[in-house]
């Protein structure tokens, strides 16, 4: 086994190595906490070798799968001497595995026995295999990932709160369908998930196993909307919406990160990376990465606020992207429904047919084509005129802040309008 070196003597090791054990949070938090006066610094300077001792400790434990990459086990360059990204950037978030419980048997409800949504509350909109399914914030923010089966597709949904990102994944790895669940750590502020059968780490942001027996592995993305409840109970009656029945209930309805999308920049000791000034930390973007467009592109939320209906060329690769306001900040007030309205988006191949089509904002959150006159939703589904009854095809797209995007798609092309 194989931990990074040492600490200097007298000095707090890395934030990855003191990330990767609870322990070690509480021994730090204990400890600034004396007297708020930086008392019994002697003390202070053992904890890095109290630290180093649990790490041994929690990666010599069994796991009862071989091979598991679980943290702190990551951290083990003996056992896993390649990893994707930098071992020490996977650091805890506070919770051990499974801390954050999946939800691996959803119950669902009818659109008309819902009535514990407002209007203008965030919801993750799937449409897969004929099927609709909607998956609200309020219950996402307390769990992250949702095993289901929509159709004949098992997927996994997630939401990371520290970057306000949905991102839907097929779970099918060859022949195997995988379960997901929450490892307890962060990298660069991010969800990393574990599947639950070779404990192999990956990143939520996009579903590429990092450490572990499947590393290298990356799954399917499926495109999601985050839209407002009223959005999805107008356009989709019969839609299935994931219930608060859930094995492992929590206080739905509450925001877990009160004031979240207020601050400058992301928390420090879950954001090992150095923040990209080009556009403030906390900006909300709209991201399209490869291969939904020939380029990963990044859309400033103020630019498609402003324009409402943005068409883009992606080096040769045409999108449109949609905002109609209606839908709250989840991260805001106390409640998850009690945010800024900060509106809705939607990424589409504008071709239709063989004609691509463009697009003008009509009313207060619609839109209409150029070539037709059709009326236009930001569900993209065109509602009147000669097209009505037409879907766009989705581009499977990030609603997040800009942080975090840049830190995984640093090469992204910023649209100036």
């Amino acid at each position: 086994m194989s931990l990074p070196r040492e600490p200097r003597p007298g000095r707090r090791p890395r934030a990855g190595v003191v990330g990767s054990t609870l322990l070690a949070l509480t021994l730090i938090a204990s400890a600034c906490a004396v007297g708020g006066s930086g008392a019994q610094p002697e003390a202070i300077e053992e904890y890095p070798d109290a630290i180093r001792r649990d790490l041994d400790r929690q990666i010599r434990q069994e796991r009862d799968v071989a091979g598991s990459a679980m943290p702190p086990r990551h951290l083990d360059a003996e056992r896993f001497p390649e990893t994707l990204v930098d071992r020490l950037g996977i650091v805890s978030g506070g919770p051990a595995p499974d801390g954050i419980p999946s939800i691996d048997e959803p119950n669902f409800s009818s659109v008309d026995d819902v009535d514990w949504l407002a209007d203008d509350e965030a919801v993750i909109l799937l449409d897969l295999d004929d099927q609709t399914r909607v998956y609200p914030v309020q219950i996402l923010i307390w769990h992250e990932i949702v095993n289901d089966v929509v159709g004949e597709t098992p997927v996994t949904i997630t939401f990371c709160p520290l970057c306000n990102s949905a991102v839907a994944f097929d779970r099918r790895v060859q022949d195997e369908v995988l379960d997901f669940g929450t490892s307890g750590s962060l990298y660069n502020s991010a969800l990393v998930m574990y599947d639950r059968q070779t404990e192999s780490l990956w990143t939520h942001f996009d579903g590429l196993s990092v450490v572990g027996t499947l590393m290298g592995t990356e799954l399917r993305r499926i495109p999601v909307q985050t839209v407002a409840w009223e959005t999805v109970r107008e356009a989709h009656p019969d839609a299935l919406v994931l219930n608060r029945d859930t094995e492992n209930p929590r206080n739905y309805g509450r925001n877990a990160y009160p004031n979240y999308d207020l601050r400058d920049g992301p928390l420090p000791g879950f954001f090992q990376d150095t923040t990209n000034d080009v556009l403030p930390a906390m900006n909300r973007i709209v991201g399209v990465r490869e291969p939904a467009a020939s380029e990963p592109i990044t859309i400033p939320l103020e630019l498609l606020q402003s324009e409402r209906a943005l068409g883009v060329d992606a080096s040769g690769t045409p999108l449109v992207a949609f905002w109609a306001p209606g839908a709250a900040s989840a991260l805001e007030a106390e409640t998850v429904d009690g945010g800024r309205d900060i509106g809705q988006t939607g990424v589409f191949d504008p071709v239709v047919g063989d004609r691509e089509l463009t697009f003008s904002p009509a009313g207060d959150d619609g839109f209409v084509d150029d070539q037709t006159g059709s009326t236009w939703t930001v569900l993209g589904a065109a509602t009147d005129g000669p097209l009505a009854g037409t879907k766009l095809e989705p581009v499977e797209h990030l609603d997040t802040f800009w942080f975090a995007w840049s830190s995984y798609v640093p090469n992204s092309r910023i649209i100036q309008g």
